[in-house]
């Protein structure tokens, strides 16, 4: 189920609690589009925000309103325990991967992320992504301990953290390619550069603009994973504005932003103090999307 195109949709709030039936219609949108992977509760989701009762629910009105579209959520918590909960919760719900980032108030050590990865994927019955996030984790992993978890048993991909250029990305695939299980599949985060990391080798764009629109970072995605970098260039130089204020500003801000201006969600829709784009980054925002017309 790890290729093509994962969706990261936004869960939108009300007086600080999930939006359900606005929630639900980003998910069919998804659906609609016949994204590859629908993949709620990732950080853009503001799964780390969700109490465990409210993730299992979003995680069950996901799956309702996926259809065949398989559903990947994540599991990630401050403890072990916790995360094993969340497991079970997501399998229950219908869940058909799980995604798990190495979360931690004290920091880990290479050790600890491997005993945490190790004792959750002797747990699971259904595919773990291994999220590799450290601009959001504060965790990095190294080269060896990537390859090491990633020949654990029930590994089924690494969403990648983003890449620095594209020979970056050609130089992080190519040797984990060497290393790790043919069965283990390599996605690719960060909007900006995922077409240069997909013509590179990457299997799965893991988006988070496909949250919100579908359509054109499938045709991207497509393009790219066909190998066509003409097509692909073309397809990504429409978002690139998008992705200029997405390197400013970060895209959980920029696309919460994208889906208040656009109607899409009520605003206030991030979880407080999280604030979406205010001031004159969001009057930029709202200038490219008069604009662009994205689908």
């Amino acid at each position: 189920m790890f290729k093509g195109l994962a969706a990261f949709p936004l869960t939108p709030l009300v007086n600080g609690k999930p939006d359900e039936k606005t929630f639900v219609s980003l998910i069919e949108n998804l659906a609609a589009a016949r994204v590859n992977v629908i993949a709620p509760l990732g950080s853009t989701g503001s799964y780390a925000y969700l109490s465990r009762e409210q993730r299992a629910r979003l995680t069950a009105l996901s799956t309702d309103a996926a259809g065949d579209i398989p559903v990947m959520t994540s599991i990630s918590a401050l403890r072990l325990e916790e995360m094993l909960d969340l497991a079970d919760d997501a399998q229950r719900a219908g869940a058909r991967g799980l995604l798990l980032a190495p979360l931690s108030y004290q920091p880990l050590s290479q050790e600890e992320a491997y005993r945490l990865y190790e004792r959750v994927a002797r747990a699971v019955s259904v595919p773990l992504c291994i999220y590799d996030n450290p601009a959001t984790t504060g965790f990095t992993f190294t080269q060896d301990l990537l390859c090491a978890v990633a020949r654990l048993p029930n590994i089924g991909s690494i969403k990648l953290s983003p890449f620095s250029d594209a020979a970056g990305a050609a130089a992080k695939i190519a040797a984990l390619r060497r290393e790790i299980p043919a069965t283990v599949t390599l996605g690719t985060s960060g909007d900006h550069q995922a077409a240069d990391a997909l013509l590179a080798g990457a299997d799965v764009f893991c988006s988070v603009t496909a949250g919100l629109w579908p359509r054109d970072i499938r045709a991207l995605t497509d393009a790219a994973l066909a190998g066509d970098a003409a097509q692909a260039a073309a397809l990504n130089g429409a978002f690139e504005p998008l992705w200029t204020l997405f390197r400013r500003h970060g895209s959980l801000r920029v696309i919460a932003a994208a889906a208040e201006l656009s109607g899409r969600v009520a605003a206030p829709c991030l979880p407080e103090p999280l604030l979406s784009l205010q001031g004159e980054a969001r009057a930029q925002l709202q200038t490219v999307l008069a604009q662009r017309d994205y689908h």
